[in-house]
């Protein structure tokens, strides 16, 4: 039981499953982390799969209700994307007013690469 949390097994080595699942996990950062730079990539490519998973539920005729959490989860990230990190109303003026005031430009709640990478999780884990 011990070895399924990261912790040694009995005889000091870690567990295959552990260190299989180590090595994925890995390898899936490696290739989130490359996936970086491509913006128009990964937004056309979430698209294509959007449209593949609409036409399957489409034409099998079920899935509705894990289709209608995976839409609440998906709009629950894209608000985040979309909103500010600090609320500017209750922040007070969003423009300088003085001199010494700083300017704080538009810092979104959610950057885009952690909506990407939360996404690709509950894909992954799913």
């Amino acid at each position: 039981m011990d070895a399924l949390y990261g912790e040694p097994s009995v005889n000091g080595g870690v567990s295959p499953a552990l260190q299989w699942r180590n090595d994925l996990a890995r390898k899936f950062q490696y290739y989130l982390d490359k996936s970086a730079p491509h913006l128009v990539a990964r937004w056309l490519g979430s698209f294509v799969v959007a449209a593949i998973y609409v036409m399957r539920v489409y034409y099998l005729q079920g899935f509705y209700i894990v289709t209608y959490g995976l839409g609440i989860y998906v709009l629950n990230l894209l608000i985040g994307f979309l909103s500010p990190q600090i609320d500017p109303e209750s922040e007070g003026p969003a423009l300088p007013s003085k001199g010494s005031d700083e300017y704080k430009p538009f810092i979104r709640r959610l950057p885009e690469f952690k909506l990407w990478s939360f996404s690709l999780t509950f894909l992954h884990n799913s």
